[in-house]
């Protein structure tokens, strides 16, 4: 049984959340803590397989968009995320309040495993059915359980609305990093609507390894005792590199994305987040950490600038209101210059 109770208010946490290489700058949880089925499920900022009580109290946050608005208007400016979404959705309505709260916060807003009961009708997200290259509003993201790798009902529901959806998943050696099991994964999210495919390395550490072999003994017994020398006696860590290189090649092959599109609310400047966009995936491609570091660095002050930086290229003034270097100034201008192309 799942008891729900009042929240005192919505609960937001800001910070720099990194959501395999999307900027997140703060995650709203309208139901907490994260209870009911499936048992096991993959966090995408722990990497870790987490276990969700089945029953229990949970923390319903206010079904008011307003609230969420004013919390979620506080932290620093960039993509929201929220998440938490149990079966009382359809009574409580905390989850769509979230969304739209972010919406009229200024944010654009990543759905983590949004309920069906949620999203409404496709006039719920103002302008989710913008033409390209304009950046969506929202963006739907479903995460890989053992219990049922891929949700394909729920692609479908929000790609039926407009919304882009796709899946994230973890790459472990020994399961789903196999190519039986990668290939049909990736082949049944694209084919329920998918356009994109997050592969994520999950965390090397002992939680991980215990979690990993649980879940797996729980929904293949037969597999379970080569797969707990593959995670205690093999250097899988070691082969990680390899097989994030692989899946994502796997997912280009199946026709998806590597990365979720990014989101931005309609009053957000397209320019602005098209080239946020642009450096993030830049900073994806290289394998210089410092220089990665340096592109995410150029995507946060786009985020928080405030200004419409197509007016400031067009007056010729970028690279002096830009205050981390000319170098990197360059960069940053090429991409708004690809992103008003």
């Amino acid at each position: 049984m799942i008891l729900f109770e009042e929240a005192a208010g919505p609960a937001v946490r800001a910070g720099e959340f990194d959501l395999g290489g999307r900027r997140v700058a703060v995650r709203a949880f309208a139901y907490a803590p994260d209870t009911g089925p499936p048992l096991f499920r993959f966090d995408p900022f722990e990497r870790r397989l987490v276990t969700r009580p089945l029953s229990g109290s949970v923390f319903a946050g206010p079904p008011f968009r307003r609230l969420w608005a004013a919390a979620l208007a506080r932290p620093t400016a960039g993509p929201a995320l929220v998440e938490g979404g149990p079966a009382g959705e359809a009574v409580r309505g905390a989850y769509r309040a979230a969304v739209e709260g972010a919406l009229d916060s200024g944010r654009g807003v990543y759905l983590l495993d949004p309920p069906a009961n949620a999203l409404g009708s496709p006039e719920f997200l103002p302008g989710s059915r913008r033409t390209a290259p304009a950046p969506p509003p929202a963006v739907a993201l479903f995460s890989w359980s053992p219990h049922w790798p891929c949700p394909a009902r729920d692609l479908r529901a929000a790609s039926l609305l407009g919304i882009p959806a796709g899946v994230l998943w973890p790459v472990i050696p020994g399961w789903t990093a196999e190519p039986a099991s990668r290939d049909s994964f990736l082949a049944e999210a694209a084919a329920a609507g998918a356009s994109f495919a997050l592969a994520l390395p999950p965390a090397a550490d002992a939680l991980f390894r215990r979690a990993a072999v649980e879940a797996r003994t729980l929904v293949e017994p037969g597999a379970a005792e080569a797969f707990f020398d593959t995670m205690h006696h093999s250097g899988w860590e070691q082969a990680l590199p390899l097989a994030l290189e692989q899946a994502r090649e796997a997912a280009r092959r199946a026709g998806l994305a590597r990365l979720p599109p990014r989101p931005a609310a309609p009053a957000e400047p397209a320019t602005n987040a098209l080239a946020a966009s642009r450096l993030e995936e830049a900073a994806c491609d290289t394998s210089d950490e410092h220089r990665a570091s340096r592109l995410q660095a150029a995507v946060r002050w786009i985020d928080v600038c405030g200004r419409d930086l197509a007016a400031v290229l067009r007056e010729g003034n970028f690279g002096k209101a830009f205050p981390l270097g000319p170098e990197l100034a360059r960069e940053a201008e090429a991409a708004l210059r690809e992103a008003l192309a």
